[in-house]
């Protein structure tokens, strides 16, 4: 039917087969060109990307050896065996000082990431951010303590990539809200950490600076996608990090890791991912959160952001400060559990894992009620992979292409062209 009309709207014209096929051999070098070209672009990026790495870690190696140099009684390991609360005592009495704390830290961060590949990145600002904390009348709950932060979380003149060659070359213009939290009580951020492409992985490896691996055993990976966060804290390259999580990005990579995390209950803290690896959920709601040795530390965290600057900065975050009455309380609890949802098939050692929590709790008092989440396959086809992907994958795949410099395939090209369809 299509056809006919054109060919009743267009006058015929005869074309000579060989034409014919110059024009289609032609297109299709033009294309394979094109294609070619931007991997090349993309290739060169990534190259100058982990050129830059090498010449900020270069200068960061440089600082701590002169650092030394001028500081041979520095206490190193006295300094990296304090934990955070104490560490922060110690900052805010003046028994420590900032410039002692913060060395050591960069001198260990290096040494983990030479063993693991986990740091990305050297804040440099954070040397001027020691000079500026000692003009502060007061002095933050995590003065002076130095602070590492995952890719996406925005610093100023920082790059974020997200583990895509499509953002390089494109630094941050302002911190994010987190950031300016951070420095209004005092805290240094100094690197950034490394994670999985496009951030949805329970892995940490990406095309533009590879894999990390966990420092606990470098056969095994530090689980994703905030792993280069998990893998610098378990090295002890870092007391305080901030990884993000949406489907588990920290708590995974502390179980991986050994250490303790916390992903906040949606809007609790102030965090908008840019860039962002597809288009922004409401339904599925990702979340900035602490990662630390302990629980303590992620206490002392939590008391250091939910205060009045981040409830400034972002009116959206409800001015809910950390409510210490109901942290003291030891009023005994009544914490629902179980050991399956009838959906993810567990190793009998994570069942264990939770019949031995469920044990200690009880023995502490507390009382525990087994449960069964509803209707599981429901929420994680319909609600969870829907609102991930509520274009059909279309954003994450059209980000893949540009940043890896390939064809997306028949399969890619139908999720661009359906961006309503089901692509899971």
């Amino acid at each position: 039917m299509i056809p006919e009309k054109m060919r009743q709207l267009l006058p015929e014209v005869e074309l000579d087969p060989s034409v014919i096929s110059v024009l289609l051999c032609s297109s299709t070098v033009a294309f394979l060109v094109l294609k070619w070209m931007v991997k090349k672009l993309v290739q060169q990026r990534m190259q100058e990307a982990r050129k830059y790495r090498a010449h900020a870690l270069g200068q960061m190696e440089e600082a701590v050896k002169q650092f030394k140099q001028q500081n041979p009684d520095v206490q190193a390991s006295h300094i990296l065996s304090l934990p955070l609360c104490e560490l922060a005592k110690k900052l805010q009495e003046g028994s420590l000082s900032p410039e002692s704390v913060l060395y050591t830290y960069m001198d260990k961060a290096l040494e983990v990431n030479q063993d693991v590949n986990c740091v990305t990145d050297f804040i440099q600002e954070c040397v001027h951010l020691l000079q500026e904390g000692r003009k502060q009348k007061e002095k933050g709950l995590l003065y002076g303590v130095p602070v590492s932060i995952k890719d996406p979380i925005g610093y100023e003149g920082h790059v974020s990539t997200c583990g895509l060659g499509q953002y390089l070359g494109q630094p941050e213009r302002e911190d994010s809200i987190l950031v300016k939290v951070l420095k209004k009580q005092g805290a240094i951020p100094f690197v950034k950490t490394n994670i999985s492409q496009c951030l949805i992985n329970y892995d940490c490896s990406n095309l533009i600076f590879g894999q990390t691996m966990n420092p606990l055993s470098r056969k095994k990976s530090p689980g994703g996608s905030s792993g280069g966060e998990g893998a610098l804290i378990a090295g002890g390259g870092s007391i305080l990090g901030f990884g993000t999580d949406i489907g588990g990005s920290i708590r995974l990579p502390c179980s991986f890791c050994g250490l303790c995390g916390l992903k906040p209950t949606g809007y609790r803290l102030r965090y908008v991912q840019k860039p962002a690896p597809m288009l922004s959920s409401t339904l599925v709601t990702g979340m900035v959160g602490p990662m630390a040795r302990d629980v303590d530390s992620l206490t002392l965290c939590m008391r250091a952001l939910l205060c009045d600057d981040m409830f400034r900065l972002d009116p959206n975050v409800p001015p809910l400060p950390f409510n210490e009455e109901v942290y003291s309380s030891s009023t005994p609890l009544r914490i629902g559990y179980y050991d399956t949802d009838g959906y993810f098939l567990l190793p009998p050692c994570m069942r264990r894992a939770v019949h031995e929590t469920r044990t200690l709790l009880q023995e502490a008092g507390h009382m525990l009620v087994p449960f069964v989440p509803p209707r599981i396959d429901y929420v994680m086809t319909e609600l969870f992979m829907k609102g991930l992907f509520a274009d059909g994958g279309a954003a994450l795949l059209k980000k893949l292409s540009h940043s890896c410099g390939v064809a997306l395939g028949l399969s890619g090209t139908w999720a661009l062209t359906h961006p309503t369809s089901r692509v899971f």
